[in-house]
């Protein structure tokens, strides 16, 4: 579903970022899910990434990032609680039955909480030590925390094709929290990790949705002199 200016739902996106962070900023989560259940949406774009952002922005989102979520009078910020809005809209994203609604919403949370922030404190650690004589040693203090996550997780999937019995907002997060993985040797290491996220990164929604976040992008370019 192509984004449509006219559309009532609207998604902020950054508009220009680093490379680095390219196809990584966290609106690519809600255009996923909007471009699973075919629902159009239109895009608020922001100032980059490092810039401080107006007091507008800050009342509907106090920590100036991306997104922020808008449908008539409803505002909301923070992907998961967005991704739950969008999944009570559809049950391609959230099942109906309490307790498989419970199941998927956990593993929502567990790729938020407990993955995430061991996947994100090694890029950060990356980035911020790039070229300092610390950082061998830093991501070697953090490695261990992030690969024994990743080996639970490897252990919970199994062979399955998802976490539970479909796809739902629970493999949405973990597929997109397992990408930005920031070294290789990470995820390749669980077989069906690795073909886990290649089975969600394949999916037509997700192709389409990072389609529309990169175009964002190449079109506010900076231009260098």
């Amino acid at each position: 579903m192509p984004v449509d200016p006219n559309a009532e739902i609207e998604v902020t996106s950054f508009k220009w970022v680093p490379p680095f962070a390219q196809g990584f900023v966290k609106d690519m989560r809600v255009r996923w899910a909007l471009e699973e259940i075919g629902q159009p949406y239109s895009e608020r774009l922001i100032g980059g990434l490092f810039e401080e952002q107006p007091q507008e922005y800050l009342a509907d989102q106090p920590f100036g990032q991306v997104p922020v979520y808008k449908e008539g009078g409803l505002t909301l910020f923070e992907s998961g609680s967005i991704l739950i809005h969008i999944g009570d809209k559809d049950e391609r994203l959230l099942p109906r039955d309490t307790a498989e609604r419970g199941r998927a919403i956990s593993w929502m949370i567990a790729a938020l909480n407990s993955v995430e922030p061991t996947l994100s404190a090694l890029m950060l650690v990356g980035h911020a030590g790039a070229e300092k004589d610390w950082v061998n040693e830093a991501k070697d203090a953090v490695r261990p925390f992030a690969e024994k996550r990743l080996e639970m997780l490897s252990r919970a999937l199994g062979d399955r094709e998802w976490l539970e019995n479909r796809f739902t907002i629970g493999d949405l997060v973990m597929v997109d929290v397992l990408r930005t993985a920031p070294e290789d040797e990470l995820v390749p290491v669980y077989p069906n990790l690795a073909a886990y996220v290649e089975r969600g990164t394949s999916r037509h929604a997700f192709v389409t949705a990072m389609a529309a976040q990169l175009s964002v992008f190449e079109r506010n370019e900076p231009v260098t002199a």
